[in-house]
């Protein structure tokens, strides 16, 4: 038995990074995976079913209200459930203010942080029915301490803590949790494609001496889904080396 067999999981923008290694981790658990992203991703699909769990692709652009709520009750239709929901879809623009133009803000703020909202918004019903469940938004480490050059970027992230403990507050009565996951400085195919002296300089800041890696963060995302945290609600988690205290 796995820490969370006989759970549905719903992760948005999984087909890769993060999103693909938390859907991994949970199945590995036992829960049975439902994910989003642009386009149906049959390869990841099959990757997550190999562990023994039911798995399903959904093409769905999270910043569209319309469809989020359609993929969502299209997910409680195939599955029966909905457990978990991991908000993960996300994008950056990044640019100084000075140079940042509308179209960056409004596109960051919408796949970032409306994303969030509409997902949540269809699945609170559903998990209110069945007097639980996990909801996990995946913030940043600059959602906390603010980043030059990502003012959207920031914003959207900071959004989604105080979203996560909004919906803590309002949802708590009803047995459902909410809490927010802020990565730091993690190994993925855009970090690793930074220079090496950049790498470097930003993993000698980080008291570990090292970057996290995508298993880390779904180690954590695995905690808050389970049991493990059935009296962790409204709280953010800095899963950064201790880069930031």
């Amino acid at each position: 038995m796995g820490l969370l067999t006989g759970k549905t999981a719903l992760i948005t923008g999984a087909a890769r990074g993060i999103g693909k290694a938390i859907a991994l981790k949970f199945a590995a658990e036992g829960a049975n995976i439902a994910f989003t992203d642009l386009a149906v991703n049959e390869e990841t699909e099959a990757e997550i079913a190999a562990l023994g769990v039911k798995a399903k692709s959904y093409a769905s652009n999270a910043a569209d209200f319309a469809e989020s709520e359609a993929v969502v009750q299209q997910v409680k239709a195939d599955f029966g459930s909905i457990d978990i929901l991991v908000n993960n879809a996300g994008i950056t623009k990044d640019g100084l203010m000075l140079r940042m133009t509308e179209q960056q803000w409004d596109a960051v703020i919408a796949v970032n942080l409306k994303s969030a909202f509409n997902f949540i918004h269809a699945v609170v019903p559903i998990m209110m029915r069945q007097r639980g469940g996990s909801i996990i938004n995946m913030a940043s480490v600059v959602g906390v301490h603010g980043n030059a050059g990502q003012a959207n970027y920031s914003a959207s992230k900071a959004g989604m803590i105080a979203l996560a403990k909004s919906i803590a507050q309002e949802m708590g009565p009803k047995g459902i949790r909410a809490n927010a996951i802020a990565p730091g400085f993690i190994d993925t195919a855009m970090t690793q494609a930074l220079p090496d002296e950049v790498r470097k300089e930003w993993c000698n800041k980080i008291p570990l001496r090292r970057g996290g890696t995508v298993e880390d963060i779904a180690n954590c995302a695995t905690f808050l889904a389970s049991d493990l945290s059935s009296y962790v609600s409204g709280q953010v988690i800095q899963v950064d080396g201790g880069m930031n205290m």
